[in-house]
């Protein structure tokens, strides 16, 4: 372990043992944990009910948490790896939850699924996303599909946008900038600004909520620089994103809700590494357009109510790729579309006992055009209907029960079924619950997979199953959180890319054999006083060969959170990550090449004023403080020190 990493760790448990010594009386209950859960029945269910352990991101830590993306605040996540997020701007993200990628991890918007259809594995780019857009986000690992449906196979993310507040008319806007260095080139210069503004509020019967966000970052490569003297062009990067919500209480019982949303990101990017050297070029550039709307009408009645989640979803990507090899720059282009309608219902039986019943139908089409072959919509497609139902028993006694089924019908490769059993218990004479659970998911071929030039039409789904179990307590009077959890999964049939260097053949193929992945995930939080909380989250992720790339088998996250006053918040957080592996690209042999990647430590501070409460506060953050030199990914800049300030006017 280098100086650096020894002088992270050590003012860490200085700070940590400051912290303990300063414990006052009676906890705050806004550090608490909500206590209401959305994600494992689809409706509000109180968290001691919850046969889940589930992690939520709430409105609160976002806003003690100004100037950070997306990736970011997830990664701090127990069981999550957002792989990416410590690389500068552009770089792609992955999604890492329990041993699975990104084609295992369904993000949903608003309750609704989103993905690019046109895309290999089908992924939603969370770049895409704003966090200034989001009210909250819940986090619910392990296998999911038979709520949600394809790609729940090793998580959930849950991911609540803002809406109208209850003031007639209200808004915010923010600005925030700061540097973009590397370990290796530090700058102070600014390079990294983020501003937007929202408009928003409710009448009687009306809501409303619009925001605009424009981002602009540039100053750096995005692959590392081999020597020091080095001069790489930048790679410069851009997002804008407009969202629109309109929300109308026809009755009481009966309301309706719309979105509509228009998003763009623009970079450049290089070639990547390989052993014959760097692909530093200005001439790669690439963008990204989602026109997103839908449709959300919502009843009650005495027993129950009914949902309708419906959007559709278009995006368009474009390339502009330097070939090395011909020497020429090619144009490619991929154009998506995704109809998803959800219905669904809740019928209360008995104050103890409700049934969630819901159809789901999801339609894929997408085209493409690139120097290597094209395809059409009309014969890139395929639709998905599934039905499903799930039953949630709570009891007086503590004991709880979610057990469900979802019968997939995919018009390309025919039928199957997923199931889960959750068992619960809640014991009331100690603040203590026992949580266990056995599911079974899937993840369907793409369209990519399916029909491109690499495509296979015979290829099935990934079947996973999973089983958990663990328990979660609170201790003297709620200031103590902890909870451990255990899990074993298996993966079979999954979807990898064959590829012969002699004859150049390639194509998808089911991969025959059994994956597994088994791991550990605890959260701990202990309230010091009403003006210190300490969180803690340690992951451990152990995974077969197959699948062991850019996991680290251990993680951990640690943030100590001091509110000097009512008006100063300040925060603190420590990151581990284990050693990993990683691949690349042999030029030699036109092969992957598996490489080591080192462990490392990192160290965040911010801090947060209210200059007028409530309306006007300032912050200042400092990533990376001790400025580690370290590797997320090979052959790709990670950042080192950084600064940002900011803004933030509500009105």
């Amino acid at each position: 372990m280098n100086k650096k990493n020894v002088r992270i760790s050590a003012l860490f448990a200085l700070v940590s043992a400051c912290a303990f010594a300063q414990e006052k009386e009676n906890a705050n209950s806004q550090n608490e944990l909500q206590e209401v859960v959305v994600s494992d029945s689809k409706f509000a269910l109180a968290k001691e009910k919850s046969g889940k352990v589930i992690s939520k991101i709430t409105a609160d830590d976002l806003k003690n948490r100004p100037g950070q993306s997306i990736a970011a605040v997830l990664n701090t996540v127990a069981g999550l790896e957002i792989n990416g997020n410590q690389s500068v701007a552009g770089k792609n993200l992955g999604y890492y939850i329990r041993g699975g990628k990104n084609n295992q991890v369904l993000i949903l918007i608003d309750g609704i699924p989103v993905n690019d259809a046109s895309g290999i594995n089908m992924e939603y780019d969370l770049r895409l996303l704003p966090v200034e857009q989001v009210e909250s986000i819940e986090i619910m690992k392990g296998a999911a599909s038979t709520l949600y449906g394809s790609g729940a196979a090793t998580g959930v993310i849950s991911i609540k946008l803002k809406k109208g507040s209850k003031k007639s008319i209200a808004g915010n806007a923010y600005l925030n900038t700061g540097t973009n260095a590397t370990a290796s080139y530090q700058s102070q210069k600014l390079a990294d600004f983020n501003q937007g503004f929202s408009l928003h509020g409710s009448s009687k019967k009306l809501t409303y909520f619009t925001s605009l966000n424009s981002t602009e970052t540039k100053g750096k490569s995005q692959i590392a620089p081999t020597n020091s003297d080095d001069l790489y062009e930048d790679d410069p990067f851009s997002r804008l994103n407009y969202l629109a919500k309109v929300g109308y209480a026809v009755t009481d019982k009966l309301s309706f809700d719309f979105f509509g949303n228009y998003d763009q990101i623009k970079n450049d990017y290089d070639g990547g590494y390989d052993n014959t050297g760097m692909s530093d070029t200005e001439l790669n550039k690439t963008s990204s357009k989602q026109f997103r709307f839908g449709f959300m009408p919502k009843f009650q009645y005495d027993k129950g109510e009914f949902i309708l989640n419906s959007s559709l979803n278009r995006i368009i990507r474009s390339y502009n790729e330097f070939d090395p090899y011909s020497n020429t720059v090619g144009f490619s282009e991929y154009e998506s579309r995704t109809v998803v309608v959800d219905g669904y219902n809740k019928y209360k039986f008995t104050p103890t006992f409700y049934l969630v019943s819901g159809v789901q139908y999801q339609f894929h089409d997408a085209n493409s055009s690139t120097p290597f072959g094209n395809s059409a919509r009309e014969n890139t497609k395929f639709n998905m209907i599934d039905p499903y139902l799930t039953g949630v028993l709570t009891t007086a006694s503590g004991f709880n029960l979610n057990i469900g089924a979802r019968w997939n019908s995919h018009s390309e490769y025919g039928n199957q079924l997923v199931y889960n059993i959750n068992p619960s218990f809640d014991f009331k004479s100690f603040p203590f619950k026992l949580v266990s659970s056995f599911s079974t998911a899937f993840v369907t071929p793409s369209l990519y997979q399916l029909y491109s030039q690499f495509g296979n039409r015979n290829l099935t789904p990934e079947k996973n199953s999973t089983v958990e179990a663990g328990f979660e307590t609170h201790l003297v009077n709620k200031k103590i959180r902890w909870n451990v959890i255990g899990f074993y999964r298996e993966q079979t049939n999954s979807i990898g890319f064959y590829f012969n260097p002699s004859t150049f053949d390639s194509n998808y193929v089911n991969i025959v054999g059994l994956n597994r992945a088994k791991g550990i995930e605890s959260e701990f939080q202990f309230i010091v006083s009403n003006s210190i909380t300490w969180n803690w989250n340690y992951t451990f992720t152990y995974v077969d060969e197959a699948l062991n790339r850019l996991i680290p088998k251990n993680k951990i996250n640690s943030s100590l959170d001091f509110k000097i006053s009512d008006r100063f918040y300040w925060n603190m957080n420590y990151q581990y990550v284990d050693a990993r592996k990683d691949a690349f690209f042999d030029g030699n042999t036109f092969a992957l090449a598996n490489v080591n990647l080192g462990s490392y430590q990192l160290l965040h501070t911010l801090a947060r004023y209210e200059l007028v409460k409530n309306s006007l506060s300032v912050f200042g953050s400092v990533n990376n403080v001790f400025n580690v030199n370290f590797v997320e990914n090979i052959g790709y800049s990670t950042l080192g020190r950084n600064f940002k300030v900011g803004f933030v006017f509500n009105f």
